[in-house]
């Protein structure tokens, strides 16, 4: 059986409890984010006139997907990066966990650079919140990557 990097050395404390936090942080966003969706998108607490404009972006027709509001992709994301980013999850042996939690936090990432794209140029307008929320992606899609990399040099110098 092919055991995982984290068999010889986990991911360092730093990554655990930053891609933690940046998880959490998301989970909140969004769960902001969908809640107003569902409720009165207009009080979003964000300007809604000029190119910063929350409401604009959160009801315009590329706010929804399949009938699915993005904003409860994003939460459905978040949570599942939050149980990727546990710690028990940084200390599994299992070769799936961690190519589970590199791909779907790339996966965020590049959602991100696609959602700004529509934000900028078929919307007209930017989402402070939707700004929040891709920037935690891109931070957590970054300690990932980072802790994996670290990871691995520290296991072939073990070897």
């Amino acid at each position: 059986m092919k055991t995982h990097r984290n068999s010889t050395t986990p991911a360092a404390r730093w990554a655990q409890i930053t891609s933690l936090a940046l998880s959490l942080g998301a989970v909140a966003i969004a769960a902001y984010l969908t809640a107003t969706h569902y409720s009165d998108p207009a009080s979003l607490a964000c300007p809604d006139t000029g190119v910063i404009n929350c409401a604009l972006v959160t009801t315009s027709s590329w706010s929804v997907v399949l009938g699915i509001p993005v904003a409860v992709f994003g939460l459905v994301w978040s949570l599942a990066m939050v149980a990727l980013t546990l710690p028990w999850s940084w200390r599994a042996r299992s070769v799936g966990v961690d190519r589970a939690r590199i791909a779907l936090s790339g996966i965020g990432a590049a959602t991100v650079l696609y959602l700004i794209y529509i934000e900028l140029f078929r919307i007209g307008a930017v989402c402070l919140w939707c700004t929040a929320v891709h920037v935690l992606a891109v931070c957590l899609f970054a300690v990932v990557l980072t802790a994996r990399t670290t990871g691995q040099r520290e296991a072939e110098a073990l070897t």
